[in-house]
């Protein structure tokens, strides 16, 4: 229904009801989604029969760089990409919508305040909110446009499918390596100390040195991740097929410039 040709305000969220379908979909009974939501049980089953009140036309409309061509935050967009990459995923509870998960331990809050502020500049008029876990939480962004931004989801784990960035996002990362990378070490990576033991006159001296380490499974995501090392003349090897490690000190001072120790 319109007034002055105006969609009349929903009283709930297309948010709210996202999660309360996402629920539905779990097994929660309506009593208990409409509990946690604040929400009519009446309302709930409503919109699991499929009802949905519209919300207003500037509301629905969630611009999309993709779909709209709204500008995209990019430096948040690399950085983003980056934790999606190590350790994120989308799933879509329903056909209206889909949810960008990045998973983070409770040890780096600075990380997932970092992590939470990249997912609203790159789509500003979507809500984040967090999931406990044990340990960890999840940032969850719920968007009918998460999969644009992110072509690479598709079934399945990362490592068991291509990853291969569009024309478009290795733009991005050209322009943002540093941030790709800073994404990347923050969601699947680590700065530690190392140590050795070398002989000399004086006996057997330890050495100790910081390096960097970056896992995944994915041989493609290791390759983006090479990539972005090498376009800031950034040394690295494979310390195992599925790690890749820098540890010379020149190229360990150089990726502190973007990354640095976890916060």
């Amino acid at each position: 229904m319109s007034v002055a040709g105006c969609t009349l305000r929903l009283v709930h969220t297309e948010a709210t009801v996202d999660t309360a379908l996402e629920l539905a979909a779990a097994g929660l009974h309506a009593t208990e989604i409409g509990r946690r939501l604040g929400v009519p049980k009446s309302t709930v089953q409503y919109w699991c029969r499929g009802g949905r009140r519209l919300e207003p036309a500037a509301d629905r409309c969630r611009p999309c760089p993709r779909c709209h061509g709204a500008p995209l935050a990019a430096a948040a967009y690399a950085y983003l990409l980056g934790t999606y990459l190590g350790d994120g995923h989308i799933t879509e509870p329903s056909a209206t919508t889909e949810v960008l998960a990045i998973y983070c331990s409770d040890d780096w809050p600075g990380i997932s305040a970092e992590s939470e502020h990249a997912m609203r500049a790159v789509l500003p008029r979507s809500n984040v909110s967090r999931a406990p876990r044990s340990g960890s939480h999840a940032l969850r962004s719920h968007s009918r446009h998460w999969l644009c931004l992110f072509p690479q989801h598709g079934p399945g784990t990362k490592h068991t499918r291509s990853i291969v960035l569009e024309p478009w996002q290795r733009s991005i990362v050209g322009e943002n390596p540093g941030l790709l990378l800073r994404g990347l070490f923050h969601s699947d990576g680590c700065r530690n100390l190392n140590w050795t033991q070398k002989r000399t006159e004086k006996g057997v001296v330890r050495y100790e040195y910081a390096r960097y380490l970056f896992s995944n499974k994915s041989e493609d995501i290791l390759a983006i991740c090479e990539a972005a090392l090498d376009s800031l003349d950034i040394a690295h090897r494979r310390a195992r097929w599925d790690v890749v490690s820098v540890a010379r000190r020149a190229a360990v001072a150089r990726l502190d410039e973007f990354v640095g120790p976890k916060y």
